[in-house]
């Protein structure tokens, strides 16, 4: 069993080497179920939710981290998309979503990825981004700079909106009007505007290729590893207020490659007048 307890450096919680070693077990644990069924027979299931297919690839990548975790940590809080949560009362909790991304996964595109994150109660303090195909993988841990491929991390330093590279994995997120208009309205305000790559993207933006990324809908499993890993490499990450993410948060989600692009964009989203609204 691994040890519970988290150092302290000058009053600042250290997440245990024995746990970063842990989150990349699960993580080469759910590549190596993924990867033989990419472009394979995925037995997909229809679901009626934001992403409206599972497959065997989902439950079976979960069942193995899930494993892996009551083997080394029996006392941890676990939360999947897929199998739900097992409360034990411990502070800590790993959060797994075993394919994020499931519908580019089954169309052949590797810009999926299985997604990390340790939880002390609600604050991500760790967070793997994994893909399993290209086999990169983002490690951000609270307090250090973030890892791509165990080689830093660093987001660009463009601090000019109208010179800027937004992302989303696609407009349909936004299905309110006052939700499609704040979009516009960012969309309108940067250089280029691309779609695709769900958890992927936040891994780039981490690498300094994407400045933006706007998105909402996501739930706690799709945002809490992205936490360390933007923070870790220099950038920023909120909901569209401006206001940390949390267990309660909901879904809509900004980042950004420094603080001064996060203002902006922040800016451009909360200027747009919503009749009846804020």
């Amino acid at each position: 069993m691994l040890r519970e307890e988290v150092c302290c450096d000058g009053g600042k919680r250290v997440v245990k080497a024995e746990w970063i070693e842990l989150a990349q077990a699960l993580a080469d644990a759910a590549g190596a179920v993924i990867r033989p069924l990419f472009r394979g027979d995925l037995q997909a299931e229809y679901k009626e939710a934001r992403s409206p297919i599972v497959t065997i690839a989902d439950r079976e990548a979960e069942q193995a981290m899930r494993a892996l975790l009551t083997a080394q940590v029996p006392d941890h809080n676990i939360l999947g998309e897929e199998f739900g949560l097992h409360q034990t009362g411990s502070p800590y909790t790993w959060v797994l979503d075993p394919l994020d991304g499931t519908i580019a996964f089954s169309t052949g595109k590797p810009t999926f990825g299985t997604l990390i994150a340790l939880l002390e109660d609600d604050r991500p303090i760790l967070g793997v981004i994994d893909q399993p195909i290209l086999r990169e993988r983002w490690l951000g841990v609270q307090g250090q700079p973030t890892q791509f491929n165990r080689q830093p991390a660093q987001t660009k330093t463009n601090t000019d909106l109208g010179r800027a590279y937004l992302s989303c994995t696609t407009p349909d997120l936004f299905t309110q009007p006052d939700q499609q208009r704040r979009f516009q309205q960012l969309s309108q305000s940067v250089h280029i505007t691309s779609y695709g790559g769900d958890c992927y993207q936040y891994g780039l933006l981490a690498s300094g290729h994407i400045d933006v990324v706007m998105e909402c809908g996501l739930a706690l499993y799709d945002f809490a590893a992205l936490i360390p890993v933007v923070e870790g490499s220099g950038g920023v990450i909120t909901d569209w207020q401006g206001d940390p993410l949390t267990r309660t948060s909901t879904g809509e989600v900004l980042a950004a490659a420094n603080p001064s692009l996060h203002q902006q964009a922040l800016a451009q989203i909360k200027q747009v007048a919503i009749p009846g609204g804020s």
